[in-house]
């Protein structure tokens, strides 16, 4: 996906950043780990998009639960292909954070430059197999604002008996200055994070179909 709001456009080089090992990795939380064990928080994978390393993540992951360390997949749920290491991630995750961009493929489109049938049909298969899910539904003025979209979307979780939680969260500006400094034009030049009664509608109108939406 290529979201026009995206607030981590420098993490769109596949080929950037530096390569480090699951037990790299897990001595950099040793530090975290009281943190951690107060909180009730964990470690959680995102991105860019987490699952395009799926074979990484899972691993570690594994080493995660092996040490009690709590799992969250943050993901877009664009699986190109299910394959079993889909699976294996999954049975790995403690809980699964799926972001819905638009419920309206024609409009998804227009926002991510994709599709929306795989992270729908990723979400289908969350709660077919019973994965502890949060949906997080960013409200962009323009694009996810409309009530419409809201009942659509909320229609279609409704039979989900796995997802937790819907979290709206309100568009912002926060990541424009790094398509700046990549020398490129900011997409959403112009719009402006939602008002509160926007927000607030957006909200109501979910919680006709789900007993818990937080913003």
């Amino acid at each position: 996906m290529r979201c026009q709001y995206c607030h981590n456009r420098d993490t769109w080089d596949l080929h950037d950043g530096k390569e480090v090992s699951v037990s790299e990795l897990m001595s950099d939380l040793t530090p975290y780990r009281r943190f951690m064990n107060a909180s009730g928080g964990g470690v959680t994978a995102s991105g860019g998009e987490a699952i395009l390393q799926a074979e990484f993540v899972r691993d570690l992951f594994r080493e995660c639960q092996a040490q009690g360390i709590h799992t969250c997949l943050d993901t877009n749920g664009y699986v190109r292909k299910h394959t079993e290491v889909i699976d294996e991630l999954l049975e790995v995750s403690d809980l699964v954070m799926l972001d819905i961009k638009q419920i309206h493929d024609d409009v998804h489109q227009d926002l991510v430059g994709v599709s929306n049938k795989r992270t729908l049909d990723f979400a289908r298969y969350l709660h077919k197999v019973g994965q502890k899910t949060w949906i997080r539904y960013v409200v962009v003025p323009g694009f996810t604002d409309d009530e419409q979209s809201a009942h659509d979307l909320g229609e279609f979780l409704a039979p989900f008996d796995n997802v937790e939680k819907i979290e709206l969260l309100p568009y912002h500006e926060l990541g424009k200055h790094k398509w700046t400094a990549m020398g490129e034009d900011y997409p959403l030049a112009g719009v402006k994070p939602p008002s509160k009664d926007t927000m607030e509608t957006i909200s109501g109108i979910l919680k006709q179909y789900h007993d818990k939406v937080i913003y």
